[in-house]
This record gives structure tokens, sequence and C-alpha cells, in this order.
């Protein structure tokens, strides 16, 4: 399936007018949904993997994401008639009594990057609007995010409501800066993402899609 040509390159570079041109170019000119959605998820990717080499920074993070958010908004009328659907719904939120949100800002804009349908419940989220949104949603993935040690400690409250839900297969994804894979295990969450960059594969992975 041919790319979509200066398309990557422009998200990669933060480029918002090239992105919106290149992806109204290409519609007009008949190239597939799929097609364009493919080349803009493959540039989110890349753009995870060069933040993991550290050959970029948040800031560039930041207006990658946004460049990729105002150009999926062209795509997405186009998506919708053509019945394509997000993956997998995402419930994303910062935990009770932390407001702090450039983390979970990321996390959401490589999410949608990657073809997920997020549900942003903002900040000083309570741990029953987690579990409530997972339900409206119907939603397999949550994301808890805390930047305070005094905070996170609330995540699991949020592990434990959605598990109240009895919903089965939702996993419970938990972040932010003092959060450590060891207190993750320890609250019964499913993954811990250490930064935007991986959370994509993370997500994956703990609902076993891995494509």
């Amino acid at each position: 399936m041919a790319e979509v040509a200066g398309l990557s390159a422009a998200i990669g570079a933060g480029d918002r007018s090239s992105a919106i041109r290149l992806v109204s170019s290409a519609i007009e000119d008949g190239t597939s949904p799929q097609a364009i959605l493919d080349d803009m998820t493959q540039a989110m990717r890349e753009v995870g993997e060069r933040f993991s080499r550290n050959e970029i920074f948040v800031p560039e993070m930041l207006i990658a994401a946004r460049a990729m958010k105002e150009a999926m908004a062209v795509l997405e009328p186009l998506l919708v008639d053509a019945g394509i659907q997000p993956e997998v719904t995402a419930v994303l939120g910062t935990v009770k009594g932390d407001l702090h949100d450039i983390g979970k800002n990321l996390v959401a804009m490589m999410w949608k990057g990657a073809n997920f349908r997020v549900i942003d419940l903002g900040t000083n989220v309570e741990p029953e609007a987690f579990a409530r949104a997972v339900v409206e949603h119907d939603a397999r993935i949550v994301g808890a995010s805390a930047l305070l040690t005094t905070t996170m400690v609330g995540m699991s409250e949020v592990v434990a409501a959605v598990r109240a839900t009895g919903r089965p297969g939702v996993a419970v994804i938990v972040g932010g800066a003092p959060v450590t894979d060891e207190f993750a295990r320890s609250i019964g969450a499913d993954a811990y993402a250490q930064d935007a960059a991986t959370a994509v594969t993370v997500a994956r992975t703990a609902i076993g899609v891995t494509t």
C-alpha cells in the first residue's frame, strides 16, 4: 500500500499545516482512509521510538502529537463513513488529588495516534469515575496517571474500583514520575508504562494485541 508522500515526515516534525494539507490532498486523490491512517500511526510510532532513544524530548513529542491530532480531525469523518473503527477504547485520567496532566495528555495523543478511542477524564479523577467510564464506554484499557507520591497511592483504589465492575479483560495501566513497575505489581495493576513513548506497546501487550 503506497505511503502518502511526506506525511510521516510532516507529523514527525510537528508541521501541522503540512500534515493537514497532505491528508486533504491524499483524500482528494482517492487514497483510502485506512492507508492514510496507517501512515499516521507509523509516524507516531517512529516519534515514540525516537523519544525512547533520546533523540527527541517532550516538547518535540507534543508538537508531533498535535500535528497528528489536527490531521486526524480531517480524516475522522472518512474513517466513520468507511466503517473503520478504533482498535479498542481506553479510559484515561490523572488520579484523585493530582492536577498534573502533561504526561497524561501525551499518552492520550500516542494512543489516539495508534487508533485507540480515548475517553479522557481529565485530572483529579475519583476511582469510581474510572469504573463508571469503563462500563459506559465498554473500555478494555484504563490508564491512571500520577505525578506525586502522595497521590499515586490512590491508584490502588482505581484498580479496586475497576475490578469491582466485574468486566473481564480490562487492563489497568499505571504511570507517572514516582510510579515504578514494582509499585504497579504491588497494587494489582496489569502493567506499568514508563513513558508515553512505550504506552502504546504496553497497552497492546496488556490486552493481548501485539500487532
